[in-house]
């Protein structure tokens, strides 16, 4: 169970005891999935420290470094009993709306449709135009919407799970 720290009292967490968490034993030590702040923090842990040691993080500098630097700064909010925010690798609501924008547009592509009848699944009978349609700005974002849903579903999907840094994202 985690305790409040003070100066003299860092925290100090049983693993063995913490209430709905998840602790297995691996080749490679302990895999623990801790419920905590309205988050789970997933941990791992060389061995199994003894009942009311104190908690250390260990952070190696590789290319991961700041997501983990992150996800220790969760865990110790959720220590504290602060709100922990939004997790590292969450996409934004807009990343989110647009990946799925782009798998019906896709489904509905893969189905046979024109760009125009997908458009108007997606945006509305009446926001498309009835004259000048090829030149139409929805026209290209549901082109660009299909072709963003057939990467993901040619295994781009994966790259949803990888950390990009800042520099790599892509705007569609």
């Amino acid at each position: 169970m985690a305790n409040g720290p003070t100066a003299s009292n860092p925290y100090e967490l049983d693993f063995a005891d913490l209430p709905g968490s998840e602790l297995r034993q691996a080749p490679d030590g302990w895999h623990a999935i801790v419920p905590l702040g309205g988050a789970k923090h997933r941990l791992w842990l060389r061995e199994l420290p003894p009942r009311g040691s104190m908690a250390v993080v260990d952070l190696p500098l590789d290319r991961n470094f700041d997501l983990r630097l992150q996800a220790a700064h969760r865990f110790w909010l959720a220590l504290e009993r602060r709100p922990v925010g939004r997790p590292p690798l969450a996409p934004s609501i807009g990343a989110q709306h647009r990946h799925i924008l782009a798998l019906r547009a896709t489904d509905g592509w893969l189905e046979g449709n024109s760009y125009r009848i997908i458009a108007q699944g997606l945006f509305g009978k009446s926001r498309i135009p009835d004259r000048g349609w090829k030149t139409h700005d929805l026209r290209s974002r549901t082109i660009r919407l299909v072709r963003q849903g057939l990467r993901l579903i040619r295994g781009g999907y994966r790259d949803l799970l990888r950390h990009k840094d800042k520099s790599s994202d892509d705007t569609t």
